[in-house]
């Protein structure tokens, strides 16, 4: 199982650059809103993306879905762990939860 990370300490590093945010859910939802810097990325897309999106496989990395019982990061953490990547973790709560607390969020067009 993937190693978890709490809100505080997601949105401490997101504020110090460290940190490469996975939306797992994607599309509209990562339009509508999303985490600050996050990037999308869904489980069906992964093999053939990450290597682009995620150059660095030895990089700080954090997968988030709409909430805890959302399956999407967990799948997303998976396949990345799959292909190597080894500072995968996953986000406890969900954006839901980062709405709640009051945290910034950022909303945009999809690219490419």
């Amino acid at each position: 199982m993937t190693a978890l990370i709490d809100r505080e300490q997601l949105h401490t590093e997101i504020k110090a650059g460290a940190v490469t945010v996975v939306d797992a859910l994607g599309g509209y939802y990562y339009a509508k809103q999303h985490l600050p810097g996050a990037i999308p990325l869904v489980e069906n897309d992964v093999a053939e993306l990450a290597g682009s999106l995620l150059p660095d496989r030895a990089a700080a990395i954090v997968t988030y879905c709409s909430n805890p019982a959302c399956p999407n990061s967990q799948r997303v953490a998976d396949k990345l762990t799959g292909l190597g990547y080894t500072n995968v973790r996953k986000y406890r709560e969900g954006i839901e939860d980062w709405v709640a607390a009051g945290l910034p969020t950022e909303s945009g067009q999809l690219t490419g």
